[in-house]
């Protein structure tokens, strides 16, 4: 099947899979639907728990879905699936290459396994395959972290996939080989479909398309443009505020969500908040003056008043995918 950039080659509809028996199912997975077209990167952006690595191996053929249904390259997950196998490649979240054999004997493994010589697709390999050679005689499983890294996403290559699974490719990395791995990763989207998960909110800004998950279910797909084009309301970054300090903010009339980002906590106030009905005190600033003055510095007076916290700073920023993940899942929950 020749499909041409933008066509969708990867249909999803209603996936649902729980583990265990019947009395105690644990749903891992509830009415996943999404589409995953050709030339895309397509990440599935979520924590530990969301349903990423169970969405992930039924589209690798490798479980069976207790219900929906999945069409890939045309053809039926479930009744094609070992002609579906040819057309994907498949790098599991854990290193399972064969660790006694060296870099060079996984690559011939998997690429008799496909039945195709390692010449013929090395070029598709050769620029990731470039930082192995000179080890090619090591054992796998003496390799550093990013360098498992790279034979793995070769093993997965070297039949020429038109479909690229991959599972949590960078946990574990250090942040080079990350970098790395991402460029690589861009580079292949022109020679297929890469479908990658990822709990790591800054890859899923690398990614054409993403579908954001929690507790198993899908609840929002598109571009990161588009998503954080869905956010609405302004968001605040607040520095210099002690952690103690977070519940008596979350309970302020006026703040709809505050959430944790690293040194610094990012504020969204409810809709249409109206500061006039809170005494001057409590602002430092006169009613006249209120529809000039920066939103900036009347929140700031504002929060400082109510903490009792005068070292706080507090800067209006625009959202980024971490911030519409959090108020989404947030919202749905």
């Amino acid at each position: 099947m020749n499909s041409k950039s933008g066509e969708v080659i990867l249909e999803a509809r209603g996936l649902s899979k729980s583990y265990g028996d019947k009395s105690h199912a644990t749903l891992a997975l509830k009415n996943a639907t999404f589409e995953v077209k050709q030339n895309e990167i397509f990440g599935l952006i979520g924590a530990d728990g969301a349903g990423k690595t169970t969405v992930i191996r039924i589209l690798a053929t490798l479980l069976l879905a207790d219900k929906g249904e999945c069409k890939i390259l045309g053809r039926d997950f479930a009744r094609d699936f070992a002609l579906i196998r040819a057309d994907l490649g498949y790098m599991p979240a854990v290193f399972s290459l064969y660790a006694d054999l060296s870099v060079e004997e996984n690559l011939n493994f998997f690429a008799n396994i496909f039945n195709v010589e390692l010449e013929t697709n090395y070029a598709l390999i050769e620029p990731i395959y470039r930082a192995l050679k000179p080890f090619k005689t090591r054992r796998a499983g003496a390799l550093s972290g990013g360098m498992k890294q790279k034979l793995a996403l070769c093993c997965a290559l070297i039949h020429k996939p038109k479909i690229l699974l991959l599972d949590e490719p960078s946990t574990g990395v250090d942040a080079l080989s990350r970098a790395e791995f991402w460029e690589i990763l861009r580079i292949l989207k022109s020679q297929m479909s890469i479908i990658v998960s990822t709990p790591y909110m800054d890859e899923a800004q690398l990614c054409d398309r993403v579908a954001l998950m929690t507790g198993g279910e899908i609840f929002r797909i598109g571009s990161p443009s588009e998503i954080m084009g869905d956010f609405s309301g302004e968001l605040f970054a607040l520095k210099n505020l002690p952690f103690s300090l977070l519940a008596v903010l979350r309970d302020l009339p006026q703040v709809k969500s505050a959430f944790l980002f690293g040194e610094s906590l990012h504020l969204r106030l409810n809709p249409n908040v109206d500061f006039s009905s809170e005494s001057r005190a409590d602002f430092g600033i006169k009613s006249s003056e209120k529809s000039s003055a920066d939103s900036n510095a009347i929140l700031q007076t504002f929060l400082r008043e109510k903490l009792r916290c005068a070292d706080l700073e507090v800067t209006r920023i625009a959202p980024n995918i971490e911030d519409c993940f959090m108020e989404f899942a947030n919202a749905k929950i």
